[in-house]
């Protein structure tokens, strides 16, 4: 039962690929648990003193994986959080196995359809998107998410959908570990 798994852990983790709903999801779901709510990439970037895109533009994609990973680990004596985790973090370097050791895990998995509409809006805000037309978004989507699923799949939960109202979703994972 993952009401007990949430009680024993005290960390969730939201996963999925950029545009699944982690920041929303996870702020709404740590209000209705009375659980304060982590965003990673925001504490990887308080920390860093840069943005995302500042770090992969001057240091690389690796070095922001590492760094990715080294606050994820920083983050093993929280309790009662629920942390979103940037799209990547699950599939680099042992974070997954590390996110099942430490908490309760859900993968956030909306339709490819759903992160295209959702992403073509703000894919001028993300570096690896930038450069990439509207074809070659949808391209990039199906490729990340088909390399990404072997790690996303790990999850103790996965919530499949296609429909844009956030909330609904909520009311899914709720229903879950209600039970």
């Amino acid at each position: 039962m993952l009401i007990l798994l949430v009680e024993s852990s005290k960390k969730m983790f939201l996963l999925g690929f950029m545009g699944s709903g982690k920041t929303y999801i996870g702020q709404r779901l740590a209000e209705v648990l009375g659980f304060s709510f982590l965003d990673l990439d925001v504490y990887l970037t308080e920390n860093e003193g840069l943005t995302i895109a500042q770090i992969f533009e001057q240091y690389g994609e690796h070095y922001f994986r590492q760094k990715e990973s080294f606050y994820l680990k920083s983050l093993a004596e929280r309790q009662n959080t629920i942390i979103s985790t940037g799209g990547g973090a699950p599939c680099f370097f042992d974070n997954m196995a590390w996110i099942q050791a430490h908490g309760t895990s859900i993968y956030l998995k909306p339709s490819d359809t759903l992160l295209f509409q959702r992403l073509e809006k703000e894919a001028q805000h993300r570096p690896l998107l930038r450069h990439l037309s509207p074809t070659d978004l949808l391209l990039f989507i199906q490729q990340k998410t088909s390399e990404r699923d072997f790690f996303y799949k790990k999850a103790d939960f996965i919530i499949e959908f296609d429909e844009k109202n956030q909330d609904e979703v909520l009311e899914r994972i709720m229903e879950k570990i209600r039970y």
